[in-house]
């Protein structure tokens, strides 16, 4: 049966215009991706709070459209951001994004994870909003594969709902040795855990 005519704009893309802590942006989403009509609350909070230096090599782990980690690349205008996903419509309209928003310092992955980055990559900023479902089996997951591609001194931030933010601070002790709640907000809690030497 055919999409009545009515709904014959669903197939559109949606268009997100943001000012993001300083930068203003243009993206292109679609149904079916997270948060596709605007920046989502979490993302929002990581942003303001997250410290991202010029050089700095950055990675954003499950990506969506791409703001944190195209927002991450305005702020590395000296260095880099990778962008991985897993699904590949997700990976097609950050690479739109990239476009959009004219930069020239990113990567996009599919990616489950860090299955498809190379092995010798490194990052000095590591970030992601932590989707609530997945499970701790893959947030461990997250947490090993992204120690094993820091340096000493390296930074890995994450955004959660304020219902795991206990499971994250036992977590990040648990890989990392150490954990920092950065901001606590009404939904959301941002963390920090360094790679230590």
């Amino acid at each position: 049966m055919a999409l009545p005519p009515a709904l014959a704009h669903l197939r559109n893309p949606l268009t997100v215009e943001e000012d993001l802590c300083g930068h203003r942006m243009r993206f292109e989403t679609t149904w079916g991706l997270f948060s596709p009509k605007a920046i989502d609350d979490g993302t929002q909070l990581l942003l303001k709070h997250m410290e991202v230096k010029p050089t700095d090599r950055c990675l954003d782990l499950g990506c969506g459209y791409g703001p944190m980690g195209l927002w991450m690349a305005k702020q590395a205008h000296q260095g880099y951001s990778t962008l991985i996903d897993k699904d590949f419509v997700a990976v097609d309209y950050s690479k739109r994004n990239v476009e959009l928003n004219n930069l020239n310092n990113v990567d996009v992955f599919l990616s489950n994870g860090f299955s498809h980055i190379p092995a010798d990559s490194r990052f000095d900023v590591i970030a992601s909003n932590l989707p609530a479902k997945a499970g701790n089996e893959l947030f461990y997951l997250y947490f090993y594969d992204a120690l094993a591609r820091m340096e000493p001194g390296s930074r890995f931030y994450v955004v959660v709902i304020n219902g795991l933010r206990k499971y994250v601070a036992r977590a990040f002790g648990e890989v990392f040795g150490n954990h920092k709640k950065i901001k606590q907000g009404a939904s959301y809690t941002v963390a920090m855990a360094e790679k230590q030497a």
